[in-house]
């Protein structure tokens, strides 16, 4: 009862504590400024004594009428000391009165101390503070987040183009009152329970703390069971560890880690919250809260004796702690409503002391600057330092005694990995420099232009945190220290001094001549502690002028931020940054983009055979940019409808014997994509059906006295099902009730008959919200005789159901409307268009301010317009061709933090950049308007399909049926699931019909059906040569990486079919401009290698997709797609395998694709050398690379200076006549079954034996017709079967119906064979007369 009241009351303070703060916050606007005395104001300069700096207060006209800075002040700012610690929810600013000075933006810098600034950031990390326009008008900003400071600092950052800065402030707020603690890193406080333990199911622990350094401890509990809560900084992160398991029951089971924030020991506050309530977690530090469940049985926090914090004492010897103490202040700090600073002040028995722990806080000497700039940053400071001695006598060893000594040394904190931290020039033209290098300190000394030495040390120096580094000239040495690691030095070949100055920093230009130049980049970052021997730098004085020299710094800030927290990259991305800007690493994550937002992979397998893929296992993304990953399935394209095929870990056959209804068997169904994952790829299907084999002797599935389910399945929800067939959920029957076959009438079920004999209840189950199968549960099999034999089928869907969403816009004042856009920070907009319309808007999204819109701005351009703040960004796309040609085209539209994109079709990606530190959010709320506007102007004429926003597809379809002016559906022939084009072929409408544009196929023919062969010898090659990888085009001329349309997505889809009996050969090579390769080969057993060399620096990646040979005369079909690091091979139907490449890196500007023979390449291993030399002898057939058929480009564009032809290269019908002389073809989809039957046939003969007797019949009448070969060809290969499908027939041969063709061939083999007559020549006269 004791410890619910102390629950009780726990929660009772808390919520009157923060009531109290609520109350506060809602009326602390109070001014802040107007009643100080003019000592609180402090400036960098003022232009004379009538500008005097207590003037400038809002409204006020005398003394100057505010403050004006000197016009030779590089960095003004106006300073307010508002005498204590207070709340500050807003300020606002004013020209001078009475003139043309004014300041148009400012930063807003806020101190506890008067030192060691902090730049105020708003959302999005905006720092700059939008001004005034003139110099009467008052600009108010209310703060996002209110600050609690003493100082407040207005950094001009623009100002009037009429006049000068003019300046007049104010602040508001309200005054903050609170306990504080200062822990000096060897103290803590102890607070002890009444009871010897404590045990909470919730806990609350709130404080505010400020810290000097990146580790220690600031909370601490444990318990003799194991139980414990810490909470301690680490590198600058906060991490709460929190354990509520015993730690001998559960030796791993409960632990909890979680870590938030970065740079937290900057020396400014930041607030933490903890709050626990059984099992859930919320953990909070500066706004930023990530929700946790700890893991294990427990669900309460059971402590022992005493929470500490500040420390961890050792108990028993004091002054002793097991971990890095706290150094710094703690304020406000909060367990479960108890103040425990409070306490302590009050010297209260639950509080223990350890150490020195003060009620106040003091302030960090460290003064901090802040390197800006990349190229004009630089400190210069004398050489001899502040107390102008040059060197000292030293007396470090035998050695050094009595040699003069000269030394540096200082802190820096930087994200870059590289610039200049030191430069000395030393006598004569010797100079000593340290530089960072690939987050490493090199120091290098420089005797001439030619002669150098240098020693590296440290690693990982870019990683946010300070670091210390100290630089020494002693006799014949010089050394370099970093952090705690011993020195490292360098001989000297004489006595060297450093001259007049050293630079920190950069180079300026006046001194290029001494030789000082910046060898990468200026240093961007911060510094602070700099000692020149043994004197401290004063940072005040440089800043005054009256010590060195500098330019682009701040001083007494280090103004560095964490780009990556919170990251903005998405989907597991790996955040890395600079000084300026982060990265997101995108590499196995299956995404690609500036923030790793879109998915690389289609999302169904109809989109697969859209892009002209054939059967085989594919990763697909269902909700493309959406959190779902993406999934692997099986794809099978061998029907009219494309089946995508997901199997599960129980794929056999299962027997059940001995289950009960009190005991039954119960077997769970694990797939290979999660259930989340099955729900998506579900609900885009157009159907999916999971066949149950269910047979039974003496089983039931249902009690035939009350009709209980005596075995059942669940769905996928994990609801119990007692339907056994069709798609009418709800109706307890199997498949044979709903036929009306069953063998006893009496039943819904046969099995329900309990006959000893095997009956049969399969079924498939139709029902998509059901499917699949998670469980099966058998409950009857316990009797004598009792038996049961299952097997849950895949799961199998068809079609998809967005591909082909439309919606057909007739009235231009009409429009469909959805929900708004979540699109704060990031959106991608996918879809396509066909119209006759000149232009139109496709969709559009308002906001307050900001807003989004794409739209056809012209016959030939569409235009993607949007404004996060700042004035609108436009993107726009034109086309050499109009666009409102009545054929489809597709847009992809993106905006992220960092960039925003356009791509219409295959035309160039041209992107912009977004603006450095600007806003990040696009804030809208307004309805989203498709195919119009709100203001309903310039509507769009045409058709929308397949209109998908941050990987959901908007049903167009279901909204158009009940909108005036629109309709659902499409009018034409190409707009329908029905595939009238194959092969990647493009369905054009024409006003009486469609075509298909085979450009992007690798077959012809009017459907793009017809095969593309090519007959090749052993010196043959086809070389296409890509065009100069085109840059992407941005806006600002902005120039980026070039790219490869497909290969900027780490994808490459390669299909072919060849025959030969030749090996080692070379089927493919595509190389690039980056010394990377892929290519294809047979060994010399035959068998079929990939190579990927992606990464030059190692070796390649070598598979060996098949162990037999496939240099055995037959046709082969080779199938290979690649999806980041997963590769997929597929050949013929025997082989279909995954591989996992090393890497996930794309072929970065792709220089050309060869077909057989390739010469020597430097950087190709030896073995790929030797095929490659060897060439390719036989057929090639239907060769596709991405959207590159280069085949067939090197038929249709001879002569280009795209494709390159080496040796005899004939144009060919081999791959269609060995498609129907091979049994081993892929054209034949016939399943196992019916191959099965067909082989039972024996009297049906096949064509394949025709043509194979005819073949034999032509070979022998060439052979007889060839003369007998020279001394000098007695070892030329004998004929292989390949040749005999050489086209030397021509090209009209080629094209002939396949039927007649077959028919004449054999008549004359036939009536050849019977006169023994083989002398006529089989040529073109021939073929033709005929």
């Amino acid at each position: 009862m004791a410890l619910l009241g102390v629950r009780a009351l726990t929660v009772t303070v808390l919520c009157a504590f923060r009531s109290t703060l609520a109350a506060n916050n809602l009326h602390c606007n109070g001014p802040l400024v107007s009643s100080l005395p003019p000592s609180s104001f402090q400036s960098s300069s003022s232009s004379s004594d009538s500008q005097s700096l207590h003037h400038a207060k809002l409204n006020r006209r005398d003394g100057g009428g505010g403050w004006m800075p000197e016009r030779k002040d590089q960095l003004p700012w106006l300073q307010v000391d508002l005498r204590e610690r207070v709340e500050v929810t807003a300020v606002a600013t004013q020209g001078r009165f009475g003139s043309s000075d004014w300041v148009s933006s400012y930063t807003l810098l806020y101190s506890d101390t008067g030192s060691a600034w902090k730049q105020y950031r708003q959302e999005d990390h905006i720092g700059v503070f939008p001004g005034n326009t003139n110099a009467e008008g008052v600009t108010h900003h209310k703060l996002p987040h209110s600050v609690r400071t003493r100082y407040l600092r207005f950094l001009p950052r623009g100002w009037s183009s009429k006049g000068w800065i003019g300046l007049r402030v104010e602040a508001y707020g309200c005054s903050y009152k609170s306990d504080v603690a200062d822990f000096d890193g060897r103290s803590s406080l102890l607070y002890r329970f009444n009871q010897k333990s404590m045990s909470t199911v919730k806990d609350v622990v709130s404080l505010q703390f400020r810290s000097w350094r990146a580790d220690g401890v600031l909370v601490h509990g444990e318990g003799q069971r194991g139980d414990y809560i810490t909470l301690e900084l680490h590198g600058g992160r906060l991490a709460l560890h929190l354990n509520l398991d015993d730690a001998k029951m559960h030796p791993s089971g409960g632990h909890m880690s979680v870590s938030l924030g970065s740079l937290l020991d900057d020396q400014q506050w930041h607030s933490v919250q903890i709050e626990r309530f059984n099992k859930q977690v919320n953990f909070t530090v500066d706004r930023l809260t990530r929700h946790v469940h700890t893991g294990g049985t427990g669900d309460s926090l059971e402590v022992d004796y005493e929470l500490s914090f500040g420390g961890i004492p050792l108990p028993g010897k004091p002054g002793t702690f097991l971990r890095k103490n706290f150094h710094g202040c703690l304020e406000n700090l909060y367990y479960n409503g108890v103040n425990i600073i409070d306490l302590a002040k009050r010297k209260k028995p639950q509080i223990y002391s350890v150490g020195n722990v003060t009620f106040s806080c003091s302030g960090s000497s460290a003064v901090s600057a802040t390197f800006l700039s990349s190229r004009r940053s630089f400190l210069q400071l004398p050489a001899e330092g502040p107390g102008g001695v040059l060197g000292a006598e030293g007396a470090e060893g035998p050695e050094g005694a009595g040699d003069p000594a000269w030394s540096v040394s200082f802190q820096f904190r930087t994200w870059n990995d590289a610039g200049m931290l030191l430069w000395s020039g030393l006598q004569g033209a010797q100079t000593l420099l340290l530089i960072l290098a690939d987050a490493q300190l090199r120091l290098t000394h420089h005797r001439s232009a030619l002669q150098s030495s240098e020693i590296t040390v440290g690693r990982g120096l870019d990683d946010g945190q300070w670091h210390s580094v100290s630089v020494k000239l002693k006799g014949l040495q010089a050394s370099v220290a970093v952090d705690n690691e011993p020195p490292s030095s360098i001989l000297l070949s004489d006595y060297s001094w450093p001259g007049r100055s050293l630079l920190i920093g950069g180079c300026p230009a006046a001194l290029a001549n001494q030789g000082c130049r910046n060898p990468t980049l200026a240093y961007q970052g911060c510094i602070r502690s700099i000692v020149i021997n043994d004197y401290s730098v004063d940072l005040y004085r440089v800043q005054q002028g009256l010590l060195g020299n500098y330019s682009d710094l701040q001083i007494d800030i280090c103004d560095i931020r964490d780009r990556c927290t919170p990251s903005y990259c998405e989907h597991g991305a790996v955040c890395s940054q600079t000084w300026s800007t982060f990265h997101c690493k995108c590499s196995g994550t299956g995404y690609t983009g500036a923030t790793c937002h879109n998915s690389i992979f289609a999302p169904s397998c109809e989109a697969h055979r859209l892009m002209g893929s054939a059967s085989g296992f594919f990763s697909i993304d269902p909700d493309g940019s959406g959190p779902l990953s993406p999934a692997v399935v099986y794809c099978n394209m061998t029907e009219e409808k494309v089946w995508m095929v997901v199997d599960h870990n129980i794929m056999g056959q299962v027997t059940v014997m001995g289950s009960s209804p009190q005991k039954p068997h119960v077997m769970k169904l694990n797939y290979s994509a999660t259930l989340s994952q099955l729900s998506t790829l579900l609900h885009r299907a157009e159907q999916c059906q999971q066949e149950v084999v269910y047979r039974c002797r003496k089983s039931r599935l249902f009690n035939t006295w009350d009709g209980t389910p005596l075995s059942w399945w669940r769905d996928r929800a994990g609801e119990r099902r007692t339907y056994w067939g069709g798609f009418l959920p709800g109706v307890q029957q199997c498949s044979c009730s709903l036929a009306e076959n069953c063998i006893d009438m009496n039943y819904f079920c046969n099995c329900d008959a309990d006959r000893s004999s095997w009956e049969n209840d399969t079924g498939l189950l139709s029902y998509k919200e059901h499917l699949p199968v998670t469980e099966i549960t058998v409950g009857d099999t316990n009797r004598t005789g009792s038996e049961a034999v299952y097997r849950v089928g895949s799961l199998q869907c068809y079609g998809d159901r967005f591909l082909w969403n439309a919606a057909s816009f007739y009235q231009e004042l009409s429009y469909l409307h959805f929900p708004t856009l979540q699109a704060e920070l990031s959106v991608d907009v996918a879809f396509y268009f066909k119209t006759t319309a000149p232009s139109g808007v496709f969709l559009e999204n308002l906001g307050a301010r900001d807003f989004i819109r794409v739209e056809l701005s012209t016959p030939s351009a569409v235009t993607f317009t949007f404004e996060v703040g700042g004035g609108p960004a436009v993107l726009s796309v034109k086309s050499h061709v109009p666009l409102n040609d009545k054929q489809w085209h597709h847009v992809r539209a993106e905006r992220n933090v960092k960039e925003a994109s356009l791509q219409v079709d295959q035309l160039p990606l041209r992107f912009l950049e977004a603006p450095p530190d600007g806003p990040a959010r696009l804030q809208l709320n307004s309805q989203l308007f498709v195919g119009g506007t709100a203001s309903r102007q310039r509507g769009f004429l045409g058709c929308l399909r397949a209109l998908n926003i941050n990987g959901m597809t908007l049903d167009l379809e279901e909204r158009a049926k009940m909108t005036p002016g629109v309709s659902a559906g499409c009018p034409g022939h190409c707009n329908g699931q029905a595939q009238l084009c194959h092969n990647r072929g493009r369905c054009i409408e024409r006003s009486s019909g469609y075509v298909c544009d085979c450009t992007h196929s690798a077959y012809g023919g009017p459907h793009c059906q017809k095969e593309v062969s090519v007959s090749f010898e052993s010196g043959t090659s086809v070389t296409y040569t890509f065009q100069e990888p085109f840059s992407v085009m941005r806006n600002k001329s902005r120039q980026s990486s070039a790219i490869y349309a497909q290969s900027s997505k780490s994808r490459e889809i390669v299909a072919f079919r060849f025959l030969t009996t030749k090996a080692p050969a070379m089927l493919m090579t595509v190389t690039t401009y980056h010394q990377q390769y892929m290519t294809l080969i047979l060994t010399h057993n035959g068998s079929l290698q990939i190579w990927y060399k992606l990464d030059r620096e190692k070796q390649p990646d070598v598979f060996t997709a098949t162990q037999h040979s496939l240099a055995n005369g037959q046709l082969h079909r080779i199938q290979l797609h690649r999806e980041g690091r997963d590769m997929y091979v597929q050949v013929d139907k025997d082989v279909n395998q995954k591989y996992k490449l090393s890497t996930d890196r794309e072929l970065y500007m792709i220089r050309s694709l060869t077909l057989g023979r390739v010469t020597g390449r430097a950087g190709v291993d030896e073995e790929v050398l030797q095929a490659g030399s060897r060439g390719f002898v036989g057929c090639l057939s239907s060769v596709q690379f991405n959207h590159l058929a280069p085949l067939k480009a090197a038929i249709l564009n001879r002569g280009s200076s795209l494709v390159s032809v080496l040796g005899n290269l004939v144009e060919s019908n081999c791959g269609e006549l060995a498609d129907k002389s091979s049994s081993r073809s892929l054209s034949d989809s016939t399943g196992e079954k019916e191959r099965g039957q067909e082989r039972l046939k024996n009297a049906e003969r096949s064509d394949s034996a025709v043509i194979g007797a005819m073949t034999r019949v032509l070979h022998r009448c060439r052979r007889e017709r060839t003369p007998a070969p020279s001394a000098a060809r007695e070892k030329d290969p004998p004929t292989r079967p390949e040749l005999l499908y050489r086209a030397d027939l021509g090209p009209r041969a080629a094209i002939r119906d396949s039927r007649k063709e077959w028919g004449w061939i054999l008549g004359m083999a036939v009536n050849m064979t019977a006169s023994g007559q083989c002398e006529k020549p089989f040529g073109v006269t021939t073929l033709d007369a005929a």
